[in-house]
């Protein structure tokens, strides 16, 4: 039996839609050299940060959390999205919001393929900003913590700095990942 994968709007917001969301995740798994199915919440900043305290242990939110799947099943891994801070992060940045969960969506299946822009060289940004273009994306995550000045966006849109947040959401023991059962 083949995994498909999965989009689950726990909180809706305008211009979502699951079935689009769906096709960009596939596209974006292809792109990305991934083969396996990946689960994809986008909700709260309540939920976000119940899930960062539970498997991280920081009581904070973030914009996107990514679990890695335990074994080689057929399953990649899930990816978890706070539609609050997309929602802001978007208007700071001038993009819709479809966008801007489509870059974090981008951003978690890099992680679940293994890829960690704290720890590489310079590896993972190459290939967001690659994948990005091939998407017909806005700028990248990581792109734009690099530059976050240039942006105009400082903590009160993202809450904390985007590179203190990435550096510190990467740091992640096998305990910590969502089982599946």
């Amino acid at each position: 039996m083949k995994l498909g994968s999965t989009i689950v709007l726990e909180k809706t917001a305008g211009g979502l839609n699951s079935g689009a969301l769906g096709k960009f995740l596939a596209k974006t798994l292809k792109v990305a050299g991934l083969r396996g199915a990946v689960s994809v919440l986008i909700t709260s900043d309540t939920k976000i940060r119940n899930l960062n305290s539970t498997f991280r242990r920081k009581n904070s939110t973030t914009d996107v959390l990514s679990f890695p799947a335990a074994a080689a099943n057929g399953f990649v891994g899930d990816i978890a999205i706070s539609v609050d801070i997309a929602r802001k992060n978007a208007r700071a940045l001038g993009h819709s919001l479809n966008d801007e969960v489509r870059i974090l969506i981008l951003h978690g299946i890099l992680h679940l393929a293994g890829y960690d822009h704290e720890n590489d060289r310079g590896e993972m940004e190459q290939k967001e900003t690659e994948l990005r273009k091939r998407l017909g994306l806005p700028t990248g995550l990581i792109e734009r913590s690099s530059r976050n000045s240039t942006f105009g966006v400082g903590r009160s849109s993202f809450g904390k700095s985007l590179q203190s947040k990435r550096r510190s959401q990467r740091t992640r023991t096998k305990d910590q990942r969502l089982s599946r059962t």
